[in-house]
């Protein structure tokens, strides 16, 4: 690869370190709450590891490299970098390497799946390297992978037989799209569930499912499907082939985790935290995602609780084959002054939800009222952290049992020092910057609880069982006829759209808040304004700097889209471009893109602010219908080509031209020191101790938690 193509892989310099704040939240808790947060913490960072071996080959010993060289400075940088004879700013490079790497858990970023590559030469690696026998000895397990970039399209995620990186399906760089999609349309028709399973392509023509779990046998009782662990399949494309399960995919991890697991359970405020975390030690015991599965019902049932949670491999965005879940797990403490502000918009979904453009055929009978709190996060371990969760993402549970909504308050409100902000005009940037947090925060808000937790899925439940009238089928509004198609028995929507799904539904749920927002009564519940429509008072200038957000992001999007594949690698930007074209097809000149000269450089945007409640609003209903309608009759047909064209690239305008102004005006990505807690067992007692929101802060606070 040449040196110019390279540049847009180097790791960023400086990166953007920024703490995460919780000493104010986490001190008032009783001490049996903060044994309860630490010992969830504890399990959560127990899988950080899990999460390395899902990214890449290298990841795993990269981590135990950077913590090496920690122990052998003993905290004094300056003498390791005279013994190795580097420069300061080589080292300054290693640094924001090391930053960039533990706050994505890995050596490929956790917004973009991209590969990041140290700026120094490799040379000052091995010299550090060269320190310490035991740093020496992790580092040559690396393969040179650290700065290998003579492959191209290993510098993505992806399907491998595409050439692209993935280790959900590890040492199998010959299994094939079609080969996965086969072994996961057995593992559905079996009612095997995938979150928790890695897939390794065998010699003979055996396909391996790995489970994770501590224990390292099929559990006595069976495992989820039952006693047997080999399976001859008899047609399709894997006629004749085997598939075996095999149990103990990461054991010495999934140990770790269930003893802490079975800790916090001891330390619950009530049953349901009791039951919850007993669920999910036998779920990292045995391996089995049914007892996941009831973990998610407890985990909702727990109303209100002080100190909220979830753990588990729960989003599946990066499989390439969509279904396969990285580990992530939570602890944080409920801020109970903002989620006020959250319980208000609960109370008002079942109004605002019949506002959406379809009618109540599409929309489950009742809305499940679902708890929505504010949290100020103490731990999130796994690849990223995000602004807003909504799960549980099992569509059984979803539509029958409910859901819960968790805002992060401390992720919302940090804030990079000296930040720059690209692409908005000069006119606009005072309202922009006084009212951005705001703005996405009732982005969030809606965007979980309103957007991902709207919408029916006709499904025929069971043979001959339909949730719908299957003699008169609803009329579906985009063809005034009825519909035609529903998920068959034993299909979700995950299962059905694929590698798809991810982005898809992010783009459903993000055009439900950019609708719902134009609600002046949703922005007077957050504290803007008195409910009254006023586009030019103070709610106005919310809902303006909501829609600049949008746009922006659909722009800076661009970063994540690949030019050699021509393909999106990352869902969230893959929808915030979509949107950012509805927003430029809209009617009466709505959205516009300004440019000074031909060169495309000083990219602004323009956005008519006393049109966003019309036809922004119009073209924003039009687009969320369409979207809607295909998910709920599970059109993936039709869906796939719409969504598909929204979200296509053309390479030479927005590929070339555009993307290239986007690079060059890059910002680092915030990478988040966080605190650790720390358990005196005489007394029962738990300490928290920050770090500096230096990349040095970031290694210390990584080798103090020693996995």
């Amino acid at each position: 690869m040449d040196a110019q193509d390279l540049k847009h892989y180097l790791a960023d310099a400086p990166p953007s370190v920024v703490r995460l704040e919780i000493e104010k939240h986490f001190e008032p808790l009783s001490d049996k709450q903060k044994r309860y947060a630490h010992f969830i913490s504890r399990a959560s960072f127990e899988g950080t590891r899990v999460v390395m071996r899902q990214i890449s080959p290298e990841s795993e010993p990269i981590f135990d490299f950077i913590l090496a060289l920690h122990k052998s400075s003993a905290g004094d940088w300056k003498a390791l970098q005279a013994k190795a004879g580097v420069s300061d700013e080589d080292l300054d490079h290693f640094f924001s390497y090391a930053a960039q790497f533990l706050g994505n858990s890995g050596n490929y970023k956790s917004f973009g799946d991209a590969k990041f590559i140290p700026r120094c030469p490799e040379s000052a690696f091995a010299a550090l390297a060269a320190t310490s026998p035991e740093a020496h000895n992790f580092y040559k397990a690396t393969a040179g992978a650290i700065f290998s970039a003579d492959k191209p399209s290993l510098l993505h995620l992806g399907y491998p037989d595409q050439g692209h990186m993935s280790t959900y399906y590890p040492n199998s760089s010959d299994i094939t799209q079609a080969e996965i999609e086969a072994v996961s349309s057995w593992m559905e028709k079996r009612g095997l569930l995938p979150e928790n399973t890695r897939l390794v392509k065998s010699q003979g023509g055996t396909y391996e499912i790995l489970i994770a779990s501590a224990n390292t046998t099929i559990p006595g009782e069976g495992g989820d499907i039952g006693k047997e662990t080999e399976f001859k399949l008899d047609d399709g494309v894997l006629a004749g082939k085997t598939v075996k399960l095999v149990y103990g995919d990461y054991s010495k991890e999934m140990a770790a985790v269930a003893a802490n697991t079975k800790r916090a359970a001891d330390n619950g405020d009530n049953e349901n935290q009791q039951r919850m975390y007993g669920a999910y030690t036998q779920s990292f015991t045995d391996g089995s995602l049914l007892a996941f599965k009831d973990s998610q019902r407890f985990w909702i049932r727990d109303k209100g609780p002080m100190v909220e949670s979830n753990i588990g491999f729960i989003e599946t965005y990066r499989d390439p084959a969509g279904i396969r879940g990285e580990w992530e797990g939570f602890a944080a403490v409920v801020n109970l002054e903002r989620t006020q502000a959250f319980g208000a918009l609960v109370d008002a979904a079942p109004s605002l939800i019949p506002l959406l453009p379809w009618s109540k055929d599409f929309e489950k009978d009742k809305f499940l009222s679902p708890d929505f709190t504010s949290l100020e996060v103490l731990t999130f371990a796994g690849s990223g952290i995000p602004a807003g969760i909504n799960i549980p993402n099992y569509d059984d549970i979803r539509q029958t049992e409910g859901f819960k909504n968790v805002s992060l308050g401390n992720v919302l409100s940090a804030k990079a020092p000296n930040e720059k902000i690209p692409f908005i005009a000069e006119e606009d940037l005072e309202v922009y910057q006084k009212y951005r947090d705001g703005a996405f925060e009732v982005q969030v808000g809606l965007h979980e609880l309103t957007g991902h937790g709207c919408g029916k899925l006709l499904q025929e439940t069971s043979p001959g069982t339909f949730n719908f009238d299957k003699e008169n089928p609803p009329i579906s509004p985009l063809t005034n006829k009825p519909v035609t198609t529903w998920y068959k028995p034993g299909q979700t929507w995950g299962s059905v759209f694929g590698s798809l799904a991810g982005a898809y539904e992010e783009c459903r749920a993000e055009l439900v808040a950019m609708f719902l927002s134009c609600e002046f009564p949703v922005l007077k519940i957050f504290g803007f304004g008195d409910g009254s429509f006023d586009i030019d008072g103070e709610a106005g200038d919310v809902l303006y700097a909501a829609y600049l957000s949008m746009a922006r992001a659909g722009l800076v999007a661009l970063e994540m889209w690949d030019p050699k594949s021509r393909k999106w690698g990352q869902p969230h930007s893959q929808a915030r471009f979509s949107i950012l074209q509805c927003f430029l097809q809209a009617d009466d000149d709505f959205c516009k893109l300004e440019y000074q000269g031909d060169d495309f450089k000083g990219a602004i945007i323009k956005l008519d602010r006393s049109k966003i409640p019309t036809a922004g609003r119009k073209a924003v209903a039009d687009y969320l219908q369409k979207l809607h309608i295909f998910k709920s009759t599970a059109d993936v047909e039709a869906g796939t080509k719409f969504f598909g064209d929204m979200t296509s690239v053309d390479p030479e305008f927005w590929g070339k031209k555009v993307r290239d102004e986007v690079l060059a005006n890059k910002q680092p990505r915030k990478v988040f020191v966080q605190a650790n807690t720390f358990l005196d067992e005489v007394t029962g007692k738990v300490t928290l101790k920050h770090y500096d929101a230096t990349p040095q802060g970031m290694i210390q606070s990584w080798a103090e938690r020693q996995i």
